[in-house]
């Protein structure tokens, strides 16, 4: 956990480039030489639904603000700086995809809770920030503590129930591919039941969990590429690329055309 309050770190998209000014790029750093290529396959990162109260803001050009809460791997451990963590590098990809808009990044990540934590602090750090799009990160601690899986899915259909009474979008992260995470024997569980309650509350998901496995499995990146050395935390890498990824799905959903029920009506049979 940082040693600055998380939960009143404001991203600015613009201050953000400012931020990393005399830096190498973001984007150009993970072609370097010596760091593997960022890539994940388009299946993976899609998410499922379009993002209709962002594509309302992108539409009429007003102010964006995106809050991520989550644990450690939102507040940042692993980084080598706040800067490098997921939220401030997912400014500077969204930034990139709507230079002409104003968004804004809130990280509210608190190292070590778990899901039922976090709904404690929805009302003073999600809904307060009247926000458009809620990144959700969870799982990961009741999984590392050997938490059963019990009530967690109607803990998670809680806090979505919260979000969209807030009138915001909602992507769920599931938990990192990662060897603390991937040794204990209801991981696998965990992120199945993020993902059918995604699925049956009809919120999107970004399968964090299958794009690091696909690092590994597919491209055959060693764990020490794109995980800390503590052996559960993601690293400047791992967390610059979820950014990349994360971006151009959120762009891409925004962005999607949306049927009406009366334009469906006049292309069904």
């Amino acid at each position: 956990m940082w040693s600055d309050n998380p939960g009143q770190r404001v991203t600015k998209l613009a201050a953000a480039a400012a931020l990393v000014a005399g830096l190498a790029s973001p984007l150009p750093a993970l072609a370097d030489t010596a760091a593997p290529n960022c890539n994940a396959p388009q299946d993976l990162i899609r998410l499922a639904n379009p993002l209709p109260r962002v594509a309302k803001k992108l539409s009429t050009g007003q102010p964006i603000t995106v809050v991520a809460i989550g644990s450690s791997s939102t507040a940042g451990a692993g980084a080598s700086s706040p800067t490098s963590n997921y939220p401030s590098r997912l400014a500077i990809e969204l930034q990139q995809h709507f230079p002409k808009m104003s968004i804004s990044v809130l990280n509210r990540g608190v190292g070590g809770e778990e899901i039922a934590d976090m709904l404690e602090r929805f009302d003073s750090a999600v809904i307060a920030a009247n926000p458009d799009l809620v990144l959700w990160q969870l799982g990961t601690n009741s999984v590392i503590r050997g938490h059963r899986l019990g009530d967690h899915g109607a803990l998670i259909r809680a806090g979505i129930a919260k979000i969209r009474a807030a009138g915001a979008d909602v992507v769920l992260i599931d938990p990192q591919f990662a060897p603390k995470v991937i040794a204990k024997p209801d991981a696998e569980a965990m992120v199945a039941l993020i993902s059918a309650t995604a699925k049956r509350e009809d919120v999107d998901l970004f399968r964090r969990f299958e794009v690091m496995r696909h690092w590994r499995d597919v491209d055959h990146l060693a764990f020490e590429t794109f995980v800390s050395p503590d052996g559960l935390h993601m690293n400047d890498w791992s967390y610059a690329c979820m950014a990349k990824g994360l971006g151009n799905a959120i762009a891409e959903a925004a962005q999607r055309p949306v049927m009406s029920a009366t334009a469906l009506r006049h292309v069904m049979p």
